[in-house]
Parts: C-alpha cells; sequence; structure tokens
C-alpha cells in the first residue's frame, strides 16, 4: 500500500497517475484522510489486495470481521524501492 505522492517519487506511478502493474488504484474520496479512513489488505490467492473505508461506518468492522486487516500509518509505502516513508500529509 503506497500513497499517490509516494508512488510517484519512486517512478511506479506517472505524474498523470497512470500505475504500472502489479499496483493498482484504490478508489477512496480526493479528501480522505487515514484520520477518518482506514487503509486495508487482505492476501488473497498469493497476492494482497487493498481498500478504505470509513472507520466510523459499518463497512470497516465488517471488513476487519472477515479478514482484512489495517494498514499501519507508518507502514504505507514501506515495500516501495528507495522511497522514505512519509507521514503526515493525509493522503491515502
Amino acid at each position: 500500500m503506497a500513497t499517490g505522492r509516494q508512488l510517484r517519487a519512486a517512478g511506479v506511478a506517472a505524474q498523470d497517475g497512470t500505475l504500472e502493474l502489479p499496483w493498482y488504484r484504490i478508489r477512496a474520496p480526493s479528501d480522505a484522510s487515514t484520520m477518518w479512513y482506514a487503509v486495508l489488505r487482505k492476501r488473497t490467492r498469493g497476492i494482497f489486495i487493498g481498500a478504505v473505508a470509513f472507520r466510523h461506518g459499518g463497512q470497516y468492522p465488517s471488513l476487519l470481521a472477515r479478514g482484512w486487516e489495517d494498514v499501519a500509518i507508518k507502514d504505507i509505502g514501506r515495500s516501495l524501492p528507495a522511497n522514505p516513508v512519509e507521514s503526515g500529509d493525509g493522503e491515502t
């Protein structure tokens, strides 16, 4: 999981946001903040899939109950090569 800014800095995404495989865009509001939204992942068929869910809505506990795990803010972008983890910008 990585923010659009992190993907562009690592050269994985073009400036227009176009992503190279195996990265896929997760649909979320443009003003999504990790204060209100959770970044989740689930391992399926040997890969991780991701989702963004409103922390105070019904979907969030439902995803957790079905085996999704919350991605810690400090871990967002950690798997990118030579890209320091950004914190505090709220971009997901």
